[in-house]
């Protein structure tokens, strides 16, 4: 579990230094152009993005689903007398998984183990 906290504090920080970087920031990202080489414009910009996209790729990989990053929201996809389900946390706010939720029932349809 320390493993998908870190991943989800990776992205809020990366995604706060960008967001620290003010316009200037905004701009770098908005004038990437995939055409150019894919060049990044800025270390800051560049370590920021590499930093978000990898830490999104490894929950991705590991089957992961963030669903909202402020809230610290993952789920993970689980079999549930062989139905698929979500298993669902809150990554600050709860120190085990302890909910589940069928996949169209959301947060909101969440329901104690």
């Amino acid at each position: 579990m320390a493993w998908v906290v870190d991943r989800v504090h990776r992205i809020r920080d990366a995604r706060a230094r960008l967001a620290a970087l003010g316009s200037a920031g905004q701009d770098a990202i908005a004038s990437l152009d995939g055409s150019a080489g894919g060049g990044y414009p800025g270390r800051a910009v560049a370590r920021g993005l590499v930093e978000i996209s990898r830490s999104v790729a490894e929950l991705q990989a590991a089957d992961i689903v963030l669903r909202d990053l402020d809230r610290g929201l993952v789920d993970f996809p689980s079999m549930r007398d062989g139905d698929e389900v979500y298993l669902c946390w809150l990554v600050d706010q709860e120190d085990e998984i302890g909910f589940w939720h069928e996949p169209d029932a959301g947060f909101a349809g969440r329901r104690a183990l």
